[in-house]
């Protein structure tokens, strides 16, 4: 059991259409979206499999998943999650107590959507740019596909 983020890294050009509909689905319909799933969703690992040339994804720990959420967490209306929201629709103490929930798999973050909390990140591009080139795989000396706990790098560089 575990968290994967999804970050698209590729655009919208050339895109195949079972690949398009995977990242629709997904909730990675533009450049620098993230999403959060867990890695014991079923079908999870054949979508994965499906837009590795279009996204890279890993698993997400607590610091990392509590800055995201504090500083790109988003309600309808564009308005930040906060403590005090978190506090009313969520009896939850705070976002860290949220990001704990999120980790251990007691709530999943794509079915928050139906109490007004977007289901996906929008990032920045990453700050230093990309290490490599991001049309060659992670294991390659590129960005795409899986790499694992490196992952929280990245994320950090595109809060």
């Amino acid at each position: 059991m575990v968290l994967y983020i999804i970050i698209r890294i590729r655009g919208t050009a050339d895109v195949r259409p079972e690949v398009k509909s995977t990242l629709s689905m997904l909730r990675l319909r533009q450049k620098f979206a993230a999403s959060l799933y867990s890695s014991n969703l079923p079908g999870i690992n054949g979508m994965l499999r499906t837009i590795e040339n279009w996204a890279t994804w890993g698993e997400i720990e607590l610091d990392s998943l509590e800055e995201l959420l504090r500083k790109r967490g988003r309600l309808l209306g564009d308005k930040p999650i906060t403590d005090d929201w978190v506090k009313e629709k969520l009896n939850l103490p705070g976002i860290k107590e949220l990001a704990e929930n999120l980790l251990n798999e007691e709530i999943m973050y794509h079915k928050l959507e139906h109490i007004g909390v977007k289901p996906f990140f929008r990032l920045h591009p990453p700050k230093g740019g990309f290490k490599g080139s991001i049309k060659k795989h992670y294991k390659a000396g590129g960005e795409l596909g899986y790499r694992g706990k490196a992952i929280n790098n990245l994320v950090r560089k595109m809060i």
